[in-house]
């Protein structure tokens, strides 16, 4: 939402722009993760880069020949032995093309893949919960399986490898096209061979489920507000304003912001959920094309949640909007963060329609903290690390919330 996000968003605005900053993680639902935005987007919406929009030509007709493209198509036309398609051959080439790029988050969607990929970000619809990447290598990887959905039920964890779906490879295939071999009716199965660490390859049957995804939750623990933003979607800033309302009234001393396993979503989403506790004018996120800096989004000034102690959990799930939203904090002084180094993804994409019902995601910037560091590949090391044990897990045992519980009960002693 990618589409500041690896993949995973929902709810666009109206309009032909999108653009997020995903990983393209997706969700596998898949859901995909997506980071959009009112102003700019980490996934999926309209994407207003203050003025930006795409060229229509980057280059002079004499720098590509087209001409060789329509000789190639004549020649395949009148010697080839059977029946050709038309319109599969164009899609051909606009998928060639754009493949050229050597971007996994650059892509060309056909209109029926189109239509897949925006009921994606409906929020609700059939896959197995798990949000999908890939990695240095351009492996297809699970960034974070969904709580509570069939993905985690069945033991896929983040980082772990997708090599076949339904024993078809998946090199070469990028993120969206393993997303939609993933999904599929409710009810239905998928096999996926996974490789994880230096085991040996082995096979999970998943049944596919509806998957549905709130925004956000949050309890009450003590003193302490726990509020936990599973993505970044239209109503995540009027739940969070609910919460930290209800929080106000409880009289909370210190907040833990969980952000663990949030593929990412609207750009403006982050900014809005960082200026609950940041000064009006701060800075939140930079844009920036090579040297050129396109836009910085600056914090809003409703600092409901300004002064508090705050601790922001992350691990490797955690992209696009989560992580400009932990280094906003961080930066800006507001939070420790504890956990696992994040995901990773530091580039913002914008889609743009096209005729026919087809459409264009292409990487347009990459976006800086406040500091001025892209986590693009590297992600953002948590200030104190805490990990979760596979007996941890078992024994239903968060050490890393336990963390940050002590370092808050120390701070509102």
């Amino acid at each position: 939402m990618d589409y500041l996000s690896p993949n995973s968003d929902i709810a666009v605005p109206p309009g032909p722009k999108k653009s997020w900053t995903l990983p393209r993680i997706l969700i596998a639902l898949l859901l995909t993760v997506l980071v959009f935005g009112g102003g700019v987007a980490v996934g999926r919406g309209d994407l207003h880069l203050k003025g930006l929009s795409l060229s229509k030509t980057t280059t002079s007709q004499a720098a590509f020949d087209y001409n060789s493209v329509d000789q190639l198509y004549n020649l395949l036309k009148n010697n080839f032995d059977g029946s050709l398609d038309n319109e599969k051959l164009l899609d051909g080439i606009k998928t060639g093309l754009v493949n050229a790029a050597d971007d996994p988050y650059t892509q060309y969607f056909n209109p029926e893949d189109a239509k897949l990929f925006n009921e994606e970000l409906t929020g609700s619809f059939s896959g197995i919960g798990a949000e999908l990447g890939t990695d240095a290598n351009n492996n297809i990887v699970i960034v974070a399986p969904l709580s509570g959905y069939p993905a985690e039920a069945a033991g896929l964890k983040p980082k772990d490898i997708i090599s076949a779906i339904d024993g078809e490879t998946t090199s070469g295939i990028g993120v969206d096209r393993a997303v939609r071999k993933i999904r599929g009716d409710v009810g239905t199965q998928v096999k996926l061979t996974v490789l994880r660490g230096s085991q040996p390859a082995f096979e999970l049957t998943i049944t596919r489920a509806q998957i549905t995804i709130p925004s956000v939750s949050y309890s009450v623990e003590g003193v302490i507000g726990y509020l936990k933003i599973s993505q970044f979607t239209n109503d995540t800033l009027k739940l969070t304003k609910e919460a930290a309302s209800d929080f106000k009234t409880k009289n909370i001393k210190g907040i833990i912001l969980d952000l663990r396993s949030d593929p990412g979503g609207y750009l403006s989403g982050a900014v809005d959920i960082s200026s609950l506790w940041l000064d009006k004018g701060k800075v939140v996120v930079a844009q920036k094309r090579g040297n050129q800096t396109l836009a910085t989004e600056y914090a809003k000034g409703d600092a409901s949640l300004k002064g508090l102690p705050t601790v922001v959990l992350i691990n490797s799930g955690s992209a696009s909007a989560s992580e400009i939203t932990a280094g906003a904090l961080r930066d800006n002084g507001a939070a420790t963060i504890v956990g696992e180094k994040s995901f990773g993804k530091g580039s913002i994409q914008q889609v743009q329609s096209l005729p026919g019902g087809g459409e264009l995601k292409v990487t347009i910037a990459r976006w800086f903290t406040p500091s001025g560091k892209n986590i693009d590949k590297q992600g953002i090391t948590p200030d104190i690390e805490v990990l979760i044990s596979d007996d941890d897990q078992k024994a239903g045992r968060d050490p890393q919330k336990d963390r940050a519980t002590q370092i808050l009960s120390a701070k509102i002693q």
